[in-house]
């Protein structure tokens, strides 16, 4: 097991699952709690990018929709509501703590231009030396690839935002403890897979699908995003965002979720 507590430059990926209810609007307690823990972090010492979904949900939620729009040209209208409202309350709340926070919007055009990525490498350094805290999505408005192919590029998205900000752990809060070895949901004698040395053909097999309603990510998009991750030399811990206290008993090496060993 990696020593968890040595780690500095973090990248902390929130899915919709963990923060938003299954109504798809905003679990104000829950949130509460993971910015009051992060901005804890943060002023330990560490450097937090954060990766954040929910702009959709949040904002099928603020516009009162029954469940999320099928029809791309909507989804987007709806995520421009959603990524408002998402910024407005982590800017209010990380306000209570003094963590000024940045919002960042990629696309995969982005990702993929040498130049941009180049610019983006020097914004992130440049948020973080004066410690604020980056919170990066991929600009749902404008791109169409998660909207449309329902991949969780998200979880994705944070590996290769992990990849080039340098960041040493990546972490993905989710609605599961970590890797198991079949579907806990469906099967009850399912067992915990606490470290993962080497993505595996078997790996892949186990990593069920697309998990709550309002996410687009189940645990096959963090296998493709821990891929990215050790290839790049990166560990990444998959673990449950319910309970966000136990953050502190990661980084205490206590044993979380999995951890994916990096090569």
């Amino acid at each position: 097991m990696r020593n968890i507590s040595d780690k500095k430059r973090i990248v902390i990926k929130l899915g919709t699952s963990t923060l938003a209810h299954n109504t798809g609007k905003l679990n104000i307690r829950r949130m509460t709690n993971l910015v009051r823990v992060i901005s804890d972090l943060h002023n330990s010492g560490k450097e937090i990018i954060m990766v954040s979904s929910g702009a959709v949900g949040l904002g099928t939620g603020k516009l009162g929709l029954a469940q999320k729009p099928k029809d791309t040209k909507l989804k987007q209208a709806v995520a421009a509501v959603g990524q408002c409202e998402l910024m407005h309350v982590y800017d209010d709340m990380f306000e209570k703590y003094s963590v000024t926070v940045a919002q960042i919007l990629l696309t995969k055009t982005i990702i993929n231009n040498p130049n941009h990525c180049e610019n983006f490498k020097n914004t992130i350094e440049t948020l973080v030396s004066m410690g604020v805290i980056p919170i990066v999505n991929e600009n749902d408005s404008i791109s169409i690839d998660e909207l449309e192919l329902e991949i969780g590029e998200n979880d994705s998205l944070s590996a290769l935002v992990a990849s080039l900000s340098g960041a040493d752990l990546l972490l993905i809060l989710s609605d599961i403890n970590g890797l198991y070895s079949d579907d806990p949901h469906k099967n009850p004698d399912a067992e915990a897979i606490s470290v993962v040395e080497e993505i595996t053909p078997e790996i892949e097999k186990i990593a069920g699908g697309a998990g709550s309603g309002f996410g687009t990510g189940g645990m096959s998009t963090k296998i493709n995003a821990a891929k990215i991750a050790v290839e790049a030399g990166i560990d990444m811990v998959i673990m449950n965002g319910k309970n966000p206290e136990l953050l502190y008993d990661l980084f205490e090496n206590k044993e979380i979720g999995t951890i994916f060993l990096a090569n």
